[in-house]
């Protein structure tokens, strides 16, 4: 089964940006715990701060691999472009976010991905990432 994790703007800053919200660990650090708890799934990384870049990503495995993990991040409410990237494909998408987008500012409760997602996973930290993995098993 390949799967892959694709991140947003900012999100290479995990351990260091507001650690009240994201935590003390790098994306890294977790990355490589959860390949360990998995070692039967193929998991891919890309981290990009570029929005065309994620959606050349989002196209150039969207009709091979067996799922995406994807958190946009801040691009998730201004994307359209994203969003429609995440309609155009036949892979299935987990749209995750670290924190709860609900209870922060009011502009993060709009998201441009989730009308095309198979499935929405907020607000668990890190675990979000686990949990969506867990979708596809």
């Amino acid at each position: 089964m390949n799967i892959i994790i694709i991140n947003g703007p900012n999100l290479n800053l995990l351990g260091k940006r507001e650690p009240e919200i994201y935590g003390n660990t790098t994306f890294e650090m977790f990355l490589e715990d959860l390949k360990s708890k998995y070692p039967l799934i193929n998991l891919s990384y890309f981290q990009s701060n570029i929005e065309g870049e994620l959606i050349d990503k989002i196209q150039e495995v969207g009709f091979t691999f067996d799922g995406i993990i994807l958190n946009a991040a801040a691009y998730t409410h201004t994307s359209i472009g994203i969003g429609d990237a995440v309609k155009a494909i036949t892979t299935p998408v987990i749209e995750v976010h670290i924190s709860n987008t609900f209870s922060r500012e009011t502009f993060r409760h709009q998201s441009f991905i989730s009308p095309n997602a198979k499935g929405i996973i907020i607000g668990f930290g890190l675990k979000s990432y686990e949990l969506a993995l867990q979708s596809f098993l």
